[in-house]
């Protein structure tokens, strides 16, 4: 399963980048969120590509959703898709912006890939373990395993580069750290994934398909993602009292604390 969401999220990253390159049309969603052509053309090749290999699996996935189709997950296993994460990243032609692909079983990703097409880098996970490669063409190369590192005495935490707020700034201060960078897209699961930095507390809206794929390679890496009451963050919430279906509370991801 893993090398096809590889083969997958390599297919839809070069879809990508040849809008990229050409300059992407951009409309606008309800929420005032950024949509490009490149957001609909990968969905397309991500969905043909899944139904296709696992027909049984119900997806859920960006672009789809905000057009009214939402599967029925209910006590089922399904993925989750955000085509084109960073899209405000993608539009502003900065390299940060991603493809994630999660596998979700019980409320836990547990199998995930986040491809980075204008770095050409990609991380995947599953079984435990997480690794990162090159991109070159049409497969991934030179695979090499990744894993958090051990948080020292100055934690480098990870924000939002577009969706920061004052919530987060308060609890890096509350908590007495200095050093922060801002990272767009699901990348910066990815770098806590990789020893990079060490924690990234999210403060501000998100939804599953931002971090499904991100955290199960973080979760594979050693580390965790949990709500800001302290449990773990869960998958496939639906009919949510307080919010849209699936929509994250705030949260708190790290690696090895």
């Amino acid at each position: 399963m893993l090398e096809l969401l590889n083969r997958s999220a390599i297919a839809a990253g070069r879809a990508i980048m040849e809008i990229y390159s050409a300059g992407p049309a951009v409309t606008y969603k309800e929420d005032t969120s950024p949509v490009t052509d490149a957001d609909h053309r990968a969905e397309r090749i991500i969905l043909a590509e899944l139904a296709a290999a696992f027909p049984d699996i119900p997806v859920v996935a960006e672009e789809a959703v905000a057009a009214g189709h939402v599967p029925d997950i209910a006590g089922k296993s399904f993925f989750l898709v955000d085509p084109l994460d960073g899209t405000k990243e993608f539009v502003e032609r900065n390299s940060h912006f991603t493809v994630n692909i999660a596998l979700i079983e019980d409320g836990a990703p547990v199998a995930g890939v986040v491809h980075a097409p204008a770095l050409g880098v990609i991380y995947a996970a599953s079984g435990g373990t997480a690794g990162k490669a090159t991109v070159e063409g049409d497969r991934a190369a030179g695979w090499q395993s990744i894993g958090c590192r051990k948080c020292g005495d100055r934690p480098l935490a990870l924000t939002s580069r577009w969706h920061n707020s004052i919530e987060t700034l308060g609890y890096l201060a509350e908590h007495g750290i200095i050093d922060h960078e801002a990272v767009g897209s699901s990348l910066k699961f990815c770098l806590l994934a990789e020893g990079y930095a060490d924690l990234y507390p999210r403060f501000s809206r998100t939804m599953e398909w931002d971090t499904a794929a991100g955290d199960a390679i973080l979760r594979a890496a050693g580390g965790e993602t949990r709500t800001a009451e302290g449990q773990p963050l869960t998958y496939g919430k639906c009919n949510q009292a307080n919010d849209s279906d699936f929509a994250n509370p705030w949260f708190i991801a790290r690696g090895k604390m």
